[in-house]
């Protein structure tokens, strides 16, 4: 924004709006705002000391992939590393919206539940100095190796002053069959136990719960409970500002259920509908925090992994 050129009038509307004001405010010309906005430190302030100024100072930063998309700047990390602001932006820039999404569940390989999302936090209109700061990417868990093992819980991720939670590992036949506590929740299983795991609230969702054996419960996603579209169907996830989605449950395990259980949007891996092999099994997708698919049965081999998390900044940079 910019008062008008030379040749052009001014009107206190467009005073009070240029310093980020209602335009029907009372304004005070003497005032310092005002005195900054037209240069004139002491003394009489005529309306054409103001012709072409701005009050507008913009975020200035560097850091992780950059693109521009209209009047703003993302900054994109999928991995870990630092994000500089050179200059703070002032009120009347605007000022930063960021996501931050952590690591997805990974999965067993007998009748697992799928895999949880990792936590998802948006934080909008945050105002933060000029300083370096540090952004953690966690990773997806890994599957299991163990007959008798889950999957891992997703790894942390962070920025900014906000910490978003790893999703929980989707259940094992021969573990319990409880789902991992996380970000969002794994699914359960239904031997000697069916609990599936709990999101945290404001990031995520619990799993679905186990129908019977071979019908395990889906991952827990930002949107929606795993089973929220059918047993054994991870839960969506969540679109952020730039329209992607993010933070899809995984599905489930499963057997004879008449199709595939299908992860959940925002990268969530596919589950199965047989047992004996890998099948349609698929990880979390990366850089998502998607939880991964769940396998039927798959004894001496690996469950699917959850997807990695991403941190994206975003703030006005022109107008």
């Amino acid at each position: 924004m910019a008062l008008p050129a030379a040749g052009n009038s001014i009107s206190l509307q467009q005073v009070n709006v240029e310093l980020g004001n209602t335009g029907t405010d009372a304004i005070n010309m003497g005032s310092s705002a005002v005195r900054t906005l037209f240069d004139v430190s002491s003394g009489a302030i005529d309306m054409s000391d103001g012709f072409g100024k701005s009050a507008v100072t913009y975020y200035a930063a560097s850091g992780g992939t950059e693109s521009t998309s209209g009047d703003y700047k993302y900054h994109a990390f999928t991995g870990s590393g630092t994000f500089t602001i050179n200059t703070q932006g002032n009120d009347a820039s605007g000022h930063l919206d960021y996501l931050v999404v952590a690591g997805g569940g990974g999965c067993g390989i007998d009748n697992s539940g799928g895999g949880g999302a990792g936590g998802m936090i948006a934080t909008a209109t945050a105002s933060k100095s000029a300083a370096g700061y540090t952004i953690t990417i966690g990773g997806g868990g890994a599957g299991t190796t163990s007959n008798s093992g889950t999957g891992s819980q997703g790894s942390n991720s962070s920025g900014l002053g906000t910490t978003s939670t790893g999703g929980g590992h989707g259940s094992s036949w021969d573990s319990g069959c409880t789902g991992g506590n996380g970000g969002s929740g794994g699914g359960s299983c239904s031997n000697s136990g069916n609990n599936p795991g709990t999101g945290v609230s404001g990031q995520g969702n619990g799993g679905g719960t186990a129908a019977s054996d071979g019908k395990p419960g889906g991952g827990g996603g930002k949107g929606e409970a795993g089973n929220t579209d059918g047993q054994s169907h991870g839960g969506d996830g969540a679109a952020w500002l730039n329209g992607t989605t993010y933070a899809g449950g995984g599905g489930g395990g499963a057997e004879d259920l008449g199709y595939t259980p299908t992860g959940g949007d925002g990268g969530g891996g596919t589950g199965t509908n047989g047992r004996d092999s890998q099948g349609t099994g698929t990880a979390g997708a990366a850089n998502t925090g998607g939880g991964g698919g769940g396998i039927r049965l798959w004894r001496g081999n690996n469950g699917m992994a959850g997807g990695s998390g991403i941190v994206i900044i975003r703030y006005k940079y022109q107008n």
